[in-house]
């Protein structure tokens, strides 16, 4: 399946002055950028068919692709002045880079691709910027099993503070922890039938228009996921990520768990 990948946002919170315009996805977690290690998680699940959608610092992701580095994160032989892979991340990818503008909503930068979808039934789609340990094959299968025009991934609330109970005398009757309430959020994980577009207006959201109509016609559905799963709203929370990167602590890189890498013998660079 076609993965699309939102990845032209100004990403604010994560800038650390006037003069960075590295787009949110490139902020770094060990080697690698953010958008590296979503698009690792779904090609470790055979899905290598990826449409990036830029905007903002485009020019960072185009460069990282063109001129990516396999010896980074993959073992090699150097002989007699050559480099010999042993395994490669990206030699199975196709990559579509579309610029789908500076200013555009989510849903807008979808509808702006959608040629490059083929018409394609099912696809999936992420903000590029979340990372997680969900199962995605199950995801996959229990979306195709349902007559719906959307799934989308969603995970216990991840605030730290606590909810206050009043009464109309001031009083307080009681204290919740957010984590602890019946609540889910949107974990950035969708998969998408063509019918989302039906309901995106010009300059829509993907999540506030197109699920939310769908939501109201009985057509969306949630896969509900309590294990790993890290936004990157802010530089502490991809500073966490990378510290927890360099104690060997990433839940988040199944290919790793799984002992699958990418190999197809010795590859020369």
């Amino acid at each position: 399946m076609k993965v699309v990948l939102f990845c032209g946002g100004y990403g604010m919170r994560m800038r650390s002055g006037a003069a960075d315009d590295v787009p949110k996805p490139m902020a770094m977690v060990g080697p690698r950028p953010l958008i590296w290690h979503v698009m690792r998680y779904y090609a470790h699940f055979g899905h290598t068919e990826f449409i990036l959608c830029l905007g903002y610092g485009a020019h960072h992701i185009k460069e990282f692709f063109l001129n990516y580095e396999e010896t980074t994160s993959n073992d090699f032989v150097l002989r007699g002045g050559r480099t010999e892979l042993l395994s490669t991340d990206i030699a199975d990818w196709t990559i579509t880079f579309a610029q789908t503008g500076i200013e555009s909503p989510i849903g807008e930068r979808l509808r702006r691709v959608r040629h490059h979808l083929d018409g394609d039934e099912m696809f999936l789609a992420n903000y590029a910027d979340v990372l997680t340990d969900a199962p995605l094959p199950e995801m996959i299968d229990r979306f195709a099993r349902r007559d719906a025009g959307a799934s989308m991934m969603v995970v216990p609330p991840q605030s730290s503070f606590h909810c206050v109970d009043l009464g109309e005398d001031g009083l307080v009757g009681g204290i919740t922890a957010v984590s602890d309430m019946p609540l889910w959020e949107n974990g950035g994980y969708f998969v998408l039938r063509q019918e989302v577009f039906d309901h995106i207006p010009e300059n829509g959201d993907l999540v506030a228009d197109g699920c939310a109509q769908l939501a109201k016609h009985g057509r969306l559905v949630a896969h509900q996921h309590r294990g790993f799963w890290k936004p990157t709203d802010t530089v502490k929370e991809r500073a966490a990520l990378d510290d927890a990167y360099a104690r060997g602590d990433r839940p988040w890189a199944v290919w790793e768990r799984d002992g699958a890498t990418a190999s197809a013998g010795v590859r020369t660079a």
